[in-house]
């Protein structure tokens, strides 16, 4: 009985493969999202807007990071918990790739949360005088929360490689 079960919960992780076929659409979707932004910012440029180049640039650079995290997840955790990736050519250039762990992948996300939380609050800081006071004092202060969690997350990661002998 007790071998069965271990065969069924080793075999469960197979459960995993389709939600990281999900990701690969959620991908799709960014492709698209990042079009689409790219599509206004030139419209908006060709009809004498005033959109903000920088701005833009730094929402179609967030919509790359998080399209890169959802890739980095995509393959460290297929190749982490589900099964080997056999890359042939590749599989040396991008070798990092599958050797990226949780710990390392978290750090990646927090970063760029906090990455998306500037970004929204420069936004903010553009149209500074229809901000309401205590609306930019909370981004700040949830900036500054993702950052020092991002910070922190990375310390304690990198004490944790250091004594597993990483």
């Amino acid at each position: 009985m007790e071998r069965f079960i271990e065969r069924v919960l080793f075999a469960s992780r197979w459960l995993l493969a389709p939600l990281y076929l999900g990701l690969a659409l959620v991908l799709v979707l960014f492709v698209g999202a990042f079009f689409l932004e790219l599509a206004h910012l030139v419209q908006s440029l060709l009809e004498g807007g005033e959109a903000h180049l920088t701005l833009a640039a730094l929402k179609l650079l967030d919509l790359v990071l998080v399209a890169s995290l959802v890739v980095m997840v995509m393959i460290s955790g297929f190749e982490n918990f589900v099964a080997k990736i056999s890359l042939g050519a590749d599989q040396q250039r991008l070798s990092w790739l599958t050797a990226l762990d949780t710990g390392s992948i978290k750090v990646k996300i927090l970063g760029s949360i906090a990455v998306i939380s500037a970004i929204y609050l420069l936004e903010q800081l553009f149209d500074i005088e229809d901000v309401p006071e205590g609306k930019l004092l909370w981004l700040v202060v949830l900036q500054l929360t993702f950052v020092v969690s991002a910070l922190l997350l990375a310390v304690l990661d990198r004490v944790g490689a250091r004594r597993d002998g990483h």
